[in-house]
């Protein structure tokens, strides 16, 4: 029977041709023996990771040298899909020669990118993602059993989207600092949503502690109680936020100024020629803002993007905001 008799032929070619040879000749299967680890001097550590809604499960296998911490070995077996199969055999490959704290800060967007046959087309279609995902819990569990601790306890931030890694606190600050009013224009922003969607609402094929919708209609009734307690009152000058002098802004009020004056001015002409540009950040340097951003599409290896096109963004923005903006890829 062909693989397209069994899976559609649509879906299997929406596979990187990297995903189809790990599906089928995985490199780490299989599990390392206590005595094996003790023969390198190293200890051996054995996790369990499983997702309830699809069955699928994996069991890691470290083998942790004693003295330095460093992963000298790693494999796995599994009860799972051709996406856990090849994500957890990618996963063993990228972790094999770090350390336990170095292979914590690898997630399944790591994975998943390290899958690809070239950079700009996903390793795995968007409804299967979540498999990818497996990948990365799995190398938490298995950090929490070597270091004795938790594995709730390693998560820095709340996580709303575990197959595009999207925290509550980035969700949050997008909607504040973008004005965004739908859940599509959050999945734009962020990623949030785009691949198996359970994080959307609930009713998805696993649940959640926090939804899109639910985090958007509370930040937007946060908003509106803001502006309704910023209203003006009479006095010219008193009015809102726009209308102060850009260096007397807030970080949001400035990032929402700036993203309004990009959106007018200088993204429509990248859009045309295939790229865009991100405000990574902003800050203050001695009355100077400097307001890096990170060039996307076409645009990343244009070389005019560090000159030609960075001038015009700068002086866009100078007329338009303040004079003391100066502009820095990233």
């Amino acid at each position: 029977m062909a693989k397209s008799d069994l899976i559609g032929g649509t879906l299997w070619e929406s596979y990187s041709r990297k995903v189809n040879d790990r599906m089928l000749n995985p490199r780490h299967l299989g599990e390392i023996t206590a005595e094996e680890a003790a023969a390198r001097g190293a200890r051996l550590v054995v996790a369990d990771w499983g997702a309830e809604v699809c069955g699928d499960a994996i069991r890691a296998f470290w083998a942790v040298d004693a003295a330095t911490g460093r992963i000298l070995d790693a494999r796995f077996k599994t009860f799972g899909c051709g996406t856990a199969i090849a994500s957890s055999d990618m996963m063993c490959e990228m972790i094999i020669g770090t350390t336990v704290d170095e292979a914590m800060k690898i997630t399944n967007l790591d994975v998943e990118r390290a899958l690809r046959d070239d950079e700009d087309t996903a390793a795995i279609p968007p409804q299967k993602m979540h498999c990818s995902v497996m990948a990365y819990d799995v190398i938490r569990k298995a950090a929490s059993e070597y270091k004795g601790i938790d594995m709730d306890s390693l998560e820095a931030e709340e996580i709303v989207c575990p197959c595009a890694r999207v925290s509550l606190r980035t969700v949050r600050d997008v909607i504040r600092i973008n004005d965004l009013h739908t859940v599509e224009e959050i999945t734009r922003f962020t990623k949030a949503g785009a691949f198996c969607k359970s994080c959307i609402r609930p009713g998805g094929h696993e649940a959640r502690r926090h939804y899109l919708v639910d985090i958007l209609r509370d930040v937007r009734a946060e908003m509106d109680r803001e502006a309704a307690g910023r209203a003006p009152t009479g006095a010219a000058g008193s009015g809102p936020a726009a209308a102060r002098p850009f260096p007397e802004l807030g970080l949001v009020q400035k990032l929402r100024a700036l993203e309004r004056v990009l959106d007018e001015k200088v993204r429509p002409n990248l859009l045309r020629d295939g790229g865009n540009l991100e405000v990574v950040d902003v800050k203050d340097n001695g009355g100077i803002t400097e307001v890096r951003i990170s060039y996307s599409g076409a645009c990343r290896g244009c070389p005019s993007a560090t000159v030609g096109t960075l001038s015009v963004i700068e002086e866009v923005l100078t007329t338009e905001l303040d004079p003391r903006i100066r502009v820095v890829p990233v």
